[in-house]
C-alpha cells in the first residue's frame, strides 16, 4: 500500500480534452476534474478546434482561476479531427501517463481515481472505461442509439477480436510511452480513431485493464455524431480487418 502511494506520488496525469463549441460544458468539467483528484498532480491540457461559441474565452478565465500550469490552452485554427487533437495534446503532455476524455460530461470525471487505482493495482499499459460488463452502461440514449452503438461493438467483436469489451469507447488512461508508440502508427481520423487505437494496442501485446463506467448522453450542446460517421465506422473496420 506505501508502495502504491509513492507511485501515485511520483505519476503526473496529463489530461487531454479536445473541445469544439464546449462553452457550457467546460467550466463544469474542470471543476469536477479537480473535485476528484485532490491528491494527483495533473494537468488538463485543452485542445480547442476554433471554437465560435467563446469555448476560448471561458478557458482564459479558467485559467486564471487555476493557474496557466494547470490549464493549458492548446489551441488550433480550426476542426482538424478528433485523432490529430490528441497528437497535438500530446506534443504538449508534462506528465508520464495520458488521460484522454471528452468535454461534453458523458465521461464524468469521478471515475479518474478508479482509473488511477487500476493501474497501480495491475501495472497494465492502458486503463479504458466500458459500457459494456457488469457496472457500466449507458444513460440518456434511446433504443435506437443503443442498438446501433452495441451492435457496431459486436461486429467489431466478431470480425477484430480485440480483447476489450468496450472497443469505440474514449474514456482511456494511457501510459504516455504506449499512447505515442501507437499513436505514430494510427491512420484514421474521428470516431474510428479510438477503435484503431485499442485494437493496435492489443496486437502490440499491451496489458489492457477494463473499469466499468456510465456513459452519459451530452447535457448541453449537440451531439457531433451523424451519418457520415457511421460510414466513416464502417469503412475502419474494412480497414483494420485487412491491415491487423
Amino acid at each position: 500500500m506505501e508502495e502504491q502511494q509513492h507511485n501515485k506520488e511520483k505519476n503526473k496525469y496529463s489530461i487531454i480534452i479536445p473541445t469544439y463549441n464546449e462553452r457550457l460544458n467546460i467550466a463544469l468539467i474542470v471543476y469536477l476534474v479537480f473535485k476528484h483528484l485532490r491528491d494527483v498532480d495533473f494537468e488538463i491540457i485543452i485542445v480547442d478546434d476554433g471554437s465560435p461559441d467563446g469555448t476560448q474565452e471561458v478557458i482564459k478565465q479558467l485559467q486564471q482561476v487555476y493557474g496557466e500550469d494547470r490549464i493549458l490552452l492548446r489551441a488550433r485554427p480550426k476542426k482538424l479531427g478528433l485523432g490529430t487533437a490528441y497528437v497535438h495534446g500530446l506534443k504538449h503532455a508534462s506528465g508520464n501517463f495520458v488521460v484522454i476524455m471528452d468535454a461534453d460530461l458523458s465521461h464524468h470525471p469521478k471515475y479518474l481515481p478508479s482509473f488511477i487505482k487500476k493501474q497501480l493495482d495491475t501495472g497494465a499499459s492502458i486503463v479504458t472505461g466500458t459500457r459494456y460488463v457488469r457496472g457500466g452502461g449507458v444513460h440518456g440514449w434511446n433504443l435506437m442509439r443503443k442498438l446501433t452503438s452495441r451492435g457496431a461493438n459486436v461486429l467489431a467483436h466478431t470480425l477484430l477480436w480485440p480483447g476489450v469489451s468496450d472497443l469505440t469507447g474514449s474514456f482511456r488512461l494511457y501510459r504516455k510511452s504506449v499512447l505515442e508508440d501507437i499513436i505514430s502508427s494510427v491512420v484514421s481520423k474521428g470516431y474510428v480513431f479510438q477503435m484503431e487505437m485499442i485494437v493496435r494496442a492489443s496486437r502490440k501485446g499491451y496489458h489492457i485493464e477494463e473499469v466499468p463506467i456510465t456513459f452519459v448522453d451530452r447535457v448541453y450542446g449537440s451531439s457531433k455524431l451523424g451519418g457520415s460517421e457511421i460510414v466513416e465506422y464502417l469503412k475502419g473496420l474494412v480497414y483494420l480487418l485487412v491491415t491487423t
